[in-house]
């Protein structure tokens, strides 16, 4: 399937308003909320069907405006408080963007949507002309673009400062329950006071997430000079058993899970790709969902960011040089640091420092297995794939659920050209 040359003709943006009047003021975002204020872009096909193309804008654009109801937060728009933090304000409720679109060709031509491609798959969303920050972004845009084949997709755009990846397909699948014609079963938890730092604050961690990293290897330079490629790696529920075995062999990690297998290998193998001095510290940082781990645990169906962000920092030599029990012992030991006091502890930090995690000599592994993209149906059957248009940050690794029973896990990536040739040889060795 080729991807070069689809041509994609977009409307006039226009403004979707809940359907209903809803709350007004500003409207509180926790400090979990604040580090992640990034765009995330998505895609999801949708095939043709008997029903056809005509009127999927129509039934989309309608079903948001009912959602929005429930969820107005996401109908507001991004200011700064008079804390210096991002808030909502809900007073104007200016609304999500939505754009109707054409494209020239058949949905199959999209091509891979396992890998991320920002110029092909970016013509499928729609962004705001001239926004230099996500303060001058709406909160959400919404792009429908149909095919001639008869199918369409949907791309959206959503700021993460308003949910994690859980908050955001409860929101999109219950969006696409509404154009079903079938009522919200539970409304959204909007109160996100109750993840409020503590008064006074209490740091009872040292947060080396935060920590800034000197860059030995000067591998800012290597990005600079050559071009990044994106690649996306297949991991069968074989592979993965294969690197679980491979983890404990030597007896140092007794038993490990799939995530903490695959990023302990990722990690390993990034570092050697990237060719880093011995003595260059690296440090990994991923995200864990605190829903379970808060005392009390956070209420069903919260809305907004409960992840909370750990990691592990050792020397590139080490790394490289010992077996892979070490990462995968570190990744381990990163996940059961998070307790509900390290947690506390890190929103804590926030309100006192207000300090934004350094990428410098940094992997950012983030997982998406969980989230079920593949169940979205607006009324023509799930989507034929989906996934997202491009990775937010060039340190980012992505894992996504694949497959007939999402029981294989795709790894997305982009790296500096002669890195990535280094890594995809690393990959054959599994």
């Amino acid at each position: 399937m080729s991807n070069i040359g689809i041509n994609v003709r977009q409307g006039e943006p226009t403004r979707v308003h809940p359907a209903e009047e809803t709350e007004k003021g500003l409207y509180f975002l926790s400090n979990l909320d604040q580090n992640i204020a990034v765009p995330v872009r998505t895609v999801y096909c949708f095939k043709s069907s008997s029903r056809g193309n005509e009127d999927a804008a129509h039934v989309i654009r309608v079903a948001l405006s009912k959602i929005l109801v429930p969820y107005y937060p996401m109908a507001g728009k991004l200011v700064i408080s008079t804390e210096g933090k991002l808030i909502v304000d809900c007073n104007t409720m200016e609304g999500a963007v939505f754009v109707e679109a054409e494209a020239d060709c058949d949905i199959e031509d999209i091509g891979d949507l396992t890998k991320p491609d920002p110029d092909s798959l970016g013509k499928l969303i729609y962004n705001t002309p001239g926004a230099r920050s996500i303060l001058e972004m709406p909160l959400m845009t919404v792009q429908v673009t149909k095919f001639k084949c008869g199918g369409f997709t949907m791309g959206l755009n959503l700021i993460h400062c308003m949910k994690d990846g859980l908050s955001a397909m409860e929101f999109v699948n219950a969006w696409s329950e509404t154009a079903r014609d079938l009522d919200l079963k539970t409304p959204p938890f909007l109160d996100r006071t109750i993840l409020k730092a503590r008064d006074p604050p209490i740091i009872e961690f040292k947060h080396h997430e935060y920590d800034e990293i000197v860059d030995l290897s000067d591998t800012k330079k290597l990005y600079e000079e050559e071009k990044m490629l994106y690649r996306s790696f297949c991991f069968d529920p074989k592979k993965l058993e294969l690197l679980k075995k491979k983890a404990t062999e030597d007896g140092v990690v007794k038993k490990c899970s799939t995530f903490e297998a695959l990023s302990g290998f990722v990690w390993r193998a990034r570092t050697e790709a990237l060719k880093m001095e011995p003595d260059q510290k690296t440090k990994l940082l991923f995200a864990v969902d605190g829903r379970t781990r808060f005392v009390p645990p956070i209420p069903d169906r919260y809305f907004g960011n409960a992840i909370v962000l750990t990691h592990s920092v050792c020397k590139a030599g080490e790394i490289v040089e010992n077996p892979l029990s070490f990462s995968v012992g570190l990744v381990h030991s990163a996940i059961d640091i998070v307790t509900d006091s390290y947690m506390r502890s890190s929103i804590d930090y926030f309100e006192v420092t207000r300090a934004r995690p350094s990428l410098t000599a940094t992997l950012l592994i983030t997982t998406w297995t969980r989230l079920s993209f593949h169940t979205t149906d607006f009324g023509w059957g799930e989507p034929l794939c989906s996934g997202p248009v491009t990775l937010p940050e060039k340190e980012v690794i992505l894992f996504l659920s694949n497959g007939q029973d999402r029981k294989s896990i795709n790894v997305l990536l982009g790296l500096p050209a002669s890195a990535m040739e280094t890594f995809e040889a690393l990959m054959m060795q599994v």
